[in-house]
């Protein structure tokens, strides 16, 4: 079927009210950005059966509105433009200025995507120098619906980066966009679309949930609701729409209604929500991504997620598995999915700022997610984007040595200091590492690196079996990083 017949058809699902003038949908605003390389897809409402009209550098395309008003048009891929002017034109017209074309990037998840740049660790000095053309935002509210929108609820129009507006923007977006901006000079658009204390189910479409064999029973529940509902709108095209369930909410309301624009890729930061969770939650991964994939239609764009930062009072237990410890677990397991990439911060917490579960340094979280685009989509091959990540251990007498992946140009013991990058503490020695034998009993282990490897050992564990790596809530002094003074991943070697 050809894309804007779909994107018609689509929209008609669930039309909105026509109304006397064209209008467009709110995500269409001045100053805001088109993704470059991508079919240029423009939707709205008139009166039924009005021709309405689109053009743009150069391009026009017609469409005539159906009978309950929704009308959508397809223009060619751009490779790049600024100051571009949307027109379109029925019984009235509109345009739109100042838009820009780039890559958008759709930055969700909880309170700590949501945190505005304002209220972060050295921020101010960021968003004095703000004066960033090229990074254009825009805000979704925060609205929850038992059945797909169709218009999202944004919270106004899209924002040009200036010291004006910068400060409430998303600390994370912001951070990932400037550095983007910066490097390669493509334009970044933010689609600013979170909210704190939200679980992951509800950002998640129900397209995801069918593709994952573990959410079988969730998924048949809420396929059974959706008929429902359809069956309940065939009867009574004014049928109220169901209470949001446990599932899809804020898919419904906050990601559907911009499906249609395309994007660039996604940046997520959640799980504090869904902290108590293990494997459960890497299914749930799975289903998110590949739901925001099926829907959005445009193969395996890239997904980066930010795994949890340490908090609460640390433990003197070796045994570990505390708190979020396996939540970090299934974040990196999800790592399996392709074309995503996760940024490790348990290291950006001071330990004065335990117990604040909103840290304040967002500058290293936006940076360490750009390492991953910038290499994987923006071909700065030679920039390392990852610390090392556990992939096998071998075990020798009373010892283990263990592989990492991004390890190639070498491991250290490293210090952090607030936004500074890590250094290397030749005086230190590393922390947190356990090994236990077959008994399952776990001891605090002396660990050394060995060029790109780590040996781990104990005087209490003969013949070690297995080794956990800041395997805890708060791995408060892990310090493994690589040379480019990134952290090593939190891990278990064992499934105990």
């Amino acid at each position: 079927m050809h894309r804007t017949s779909r994107l018609t058809l689509l929209l008609l699902a669930c039309a909105l009210p026509a109304s006397a003038d064209v209008r467009l949908a709110t995500i269409f605003t001045n100053d805001m950005m088109l993704q470059r390389d991508q079919p240029v897809r423009v939707w709205g409402w008139a009166d039924p059966d009005e021709k309405v009209s689109v053009s743009l550098s150069g391009n026009s395309a017609s469409s005539q509105a159906a009978a309950d008003g929704a009308w959508a048009v397809e223009l060619p891929a751009l490779k790049s433009g600024e100051n571009l002017e949307l027109a379109v034109s029925g019984k009235n017209k509109l345009t739109l200025t100042n838009i820009l074309v780039g890559d958008i990037w759709i930055c969700s998840g909880q309170s700590n995507m949501e945190m505005r740049l304002a209220g972060c660790l050295g921020s101010q000095e960021d968003i004095a120098a703000a004066d960033l053309p090229k990074i254009r935002r825009i805000k979704i509210n925060r609205v929850q619906a038992g059945r797909p929108g169709t218009d999202a609820p944004a919270a106004g129009p899209w924002q040009v980066c200036t010291p004006e507006t910068a400060g409430g923007m998303t600390a994370v977006g912001f951070y990932f966009a400037r550095d983007i901006v910066a490097k390669t000079g493509v334009p970044i658009g933010i689609l600013d679309d979170n909210w704190g204390g939200t679980r992951i189910e509800p950002w998640t479409a129900p397209e995801g949930m069918a593709a994952v064999k573990a959410l079988k029973a969730d998924h048949e529940k809420v396929a059974a609701d959706i008929k429902a509902d359809q069956q309940n709108l065939a009867k009574d095209p004014a049928s109220p729409a169901p209470k949001p369930g446990g599932w899809n909410g804020m898919y419904n309301a906050m990601v559907h209604p911009i499906i249609h624009l395309p994007i660039k890729g996604a940046i997520w930061y959640q799980g504090e929500s869904n902290g108590g969770e293990g494997e459960s939650y890497y299914h749930k991964t799975h289903a998110l991504v590949k739901g925001w994939r099926s829907v959005w239609d445009q193969g395996d764009f890239p997904f980066y997620w930010v795994q949890l930062a340490s908090y609460q009072d640390p433990t003197d237990d070796p045994t570990g598995g505390n708190g979020w410890a396996k939540l970090r677990e299934a974040q990196t397991k999800a790592l399996d999915i392709p074309n995503t990439g996760m940024a490790v911060i348990t290291d950006t917490v001071p330990f004065a700022q335990r117990k604040d579960i909103h840290p304040k340094n967002k500058y290293d979280v936006g940076h360490r997610l750009a390492l991953w685009a910038l290499v994987k989509d923006y071909a700065q091959k030679d920039t390392p984007y990852s610390g090392p990540l556990f992939k096998e251990l071998k075990v020798g007498g009373d010892k283990i040595r263990l592989t990492f992946d991004h390890a190639d140009g070498g491991l250290m013991i490293g210090k952090k200091e607030g936004r500074t990058p890590a250094v290397e503490d030749k005086d230190a020695t590393l922390k947190r590492f356990a090994i236990a034998g077959a008994d399952k009993k776990w001891h605090w282990a002396d660990a050394v690196i060995d060029n790109n490897f780590v040996i781990v050992s104990s005087p209490e564990v003969k013949e070690p079996v297995a080794v956990r790596y800041a395997f805890e809530m708060n791995p408060e002094g892990a310090n493994l990083y690589n040379r480019a003074g990134l952290p090593a991943s939190p891990f278990r070697s064992d499934d105990w």
